[in-house]
Formats: structure tokens, C-alpha cells, sequence
């Protein structure tokens, strides 16, 4: 059993590990949302993602970019993390899974499993002590966090 100073500091390892996880996590996501929202980055923006997904390609989109925002300022850090699971698991779906695991050429699932695997963290611990969703004044019984 540790001391109180031993658990106080593995607390804190631990707050700063879900801030690192959640803004790791979040960029990506916000990245490639904004690909797919904006047409940022040579990405192809809103209309080709609804061309290539059907309208489910809105809500792609939409998880992404604004998941990953809360992601990184620690808002509705668990609502997001869930629905980007879901997200990448559709990925897996139409996408990834038929290119085996590895990266290459085609990509395989090594790096949504990766991802879903950050996502899982976030979303069975929470956003940590750095999050702005533990600074609003709301009332406990919303799910901020």
C-alpha cells in the first residue's frame, strides 16, 4: 500500500495522461473532421464525403471534427469518445477491414484499432482533472464529462 504522497502523485500521472490522451486523440480527429467537413487538407470537404458514404457521411463529418473538439477541450469528452468508437467502427466496416491489419498501400485496421483503443481509455475513465467540462457551472446529473 502507498503512502498518501505516493497515491496523490499517481492521481496526478494520471490526470496528465488523459489530457495527453485526450488532446492526441482529439487533433487527429479534428483533422481529419475537418477534411471532411471543410475540404481542409486536400480532404474532400462535405459534399464528396456525402458522395462517397451516402448521408451517414454527414454524421462522420460532424463526429469527427466537433468529437474531437470536445476531445481536446474536455467537453462531453465520454459523448464523444463513444460516438467516435462507433464512427471507427463503421470505418473498420466499410473501409479497413478488408485490407487486412497492417498499414500500406491500403490501409488495415492496425491504426483505427489504435485509436479505438485511446478512445476506450477516454471513455471508461473520463476526461481527467484538465478538462474545461469540469469548470462549468451545470448541474452534476449532465453527463459533461
Amino acid at each position: 500500500m502507498g503512502t498518501a504522497h505516493d497515491v496523490e502523485q499517481d492521481r496526478s500521472a494520471v490526470a496528465w495522461a488523459l489530457l495527453v490522451a485526450r488532446v492526441v486523440v482529439g487533433v487527429i480527429f479534428m483533422a481529419h473532421g475537418s477534411q471532411k467537413l471543410f475540404g481542409a487538407f486536400g480532404g474532400p470537404g462535405l459534399a464528396g464525403v456525402v458522395e462517397w458514404l451516402g448521408p451517414v457521411g454527414y454524421l462522420v463529418a460532424v463526429d469527427e471534427f466537433f468529437g474531437g473538439l470536445g476531445l481536446v477541450v474536455g467537453v462531453l469528452s465520454r459523448f464523444s469518445a463513444f460516438w467516435l468508437i462507433v464512427d471507427m467502427i463503421g470505418a473498420i466496416i466499410l473501409v479497413h477491414g478488408k485490407n487486412g491489419f497492417f498499414l500500406g498501400p491500403k490501409p488495415g485496421v492496425e491504426y483505427v484499432v489504435a485509436l479505438i483503443g485511446l478512445l476506450a481509455v477516454i471513455l471508461l475513465a473520463g476526461p481527467g482533472r484538465f478538462s474545461l467540462g469540469r469548470w462549468l457551472r451545470l448541474p452534476r446529473h449532465i453527463a459533461l464529462e
